[in-house]
């Protein structure tokens, strides 16, 4: 009986190691915290950037990044028809994937202030009244996340 429970333990320790060397664990690239930043300033470049790895997000699985979103929580996505959502998408990626790396605190006011520029640039494409009410729309998020998120 030792001896059979000595076979299997072995056995056991063998296919253990068989595996762990059929399937190394990917280490997450070194770059992560550079790709995030890059990833989340305020920028029209930045933001694009992020939207294009958002609309190709397995050429960035290895980064282990949190792509979830509740889009703009609790308040409309597209406020009086002003299409907010994907400027809120952005803010989530930030604001998850800094607070994953321990980084959040540091770099709150900088995810807030992109999210205020990407909202601007929504608002952008609108003139007179229109422009106006999204302008002011986008200050109210703006405040709220500033305030509040």
């Amino acid at each position: 009986m030792r001896r059979l429970a000595t076979s299997l333990a072995a056995a056991t320790v063998t296919a253990a190691a068989t595996v762990a060397l059929a399937a190394p664990a990917q280490a997450v690239p070194a770059d992560k915290a550079q790709v995030l930043a890059n990833w989340t300033q305020t920028s029209a470049a930045s933001y694009n950037t992020w939207l294009a790895a958002r609309n190709n997000q397995a050429a960035w699985a290895a980064y282990g990044f949190d792509w979830s979103t509740d889009y703009c929580s609790t308040s409309p996505d597209n406020p009086f028809g002003f299409p907010f959502q994907t400027s809120c998408a952005r803010h989530d990626f930030g604001y998850r994937n800094h607070k994953a790396l321990g980084i959040f605190d540091a770099n709150k006011a900088r995810i807030d202030s992109a999210f205020y520029e990407d909202l601007k640039r929504v608002c952008a494409a609108y003139s007179g009244a229109k422009k106006t009410a999204c302008d002011g729309t986008a200050w109210t998020y703006y405040q709220a996340v500033k305030n509040l998120g």
